[in-house]
């Protein structure tokens, strides 16, 4: 699964919201969802694979944290895709306002 493919599921995007900042063990991530621990546990997974989070394992837990480098050319990516329709949005929104003269 590609990056794009693997932040467009909304959970997946949470997660790595949440452990943007900080390292956080699975049960607690899994703790913030209304899923079971199972179905985070494979999203976790995904975002793994994907290479958009570092995994630590400390005894039987896993701590896990966004990797930011990671992430950096995703962010370019949206960027360059958004950019022409905020540019057509920025456009509308000045033609919508009043003329002042």
């Amino acid at each position: 699964m590609d990056v794009v493919q693997a932040v467009a599921e909304p959970r997946r995007r949470e997660i790595l919201r949440l452990i943007w900042n900080d390292e956080l063990p699975a049960g607690e991530i899994a703790a913030r969802f209304e899923v079971t621990f199972g179905a985070v546990s494979q999203h976790l997974k995904v975002l793994l694979d994907a290479g958009l989070v570092t995994l630590r394992r400390d005894g039987t837990k896993r701590f896990y944290r966004a990797d930011r480098q990671a992430l950096g050319p995703l962010c370019e990516f949206l960027r360059s895709m958004w950019s022409s329709k905020l540019d057509t949005l920025g456009r509308i929104a000045e033609e919508a306002e009043p003329n002042e003269a």
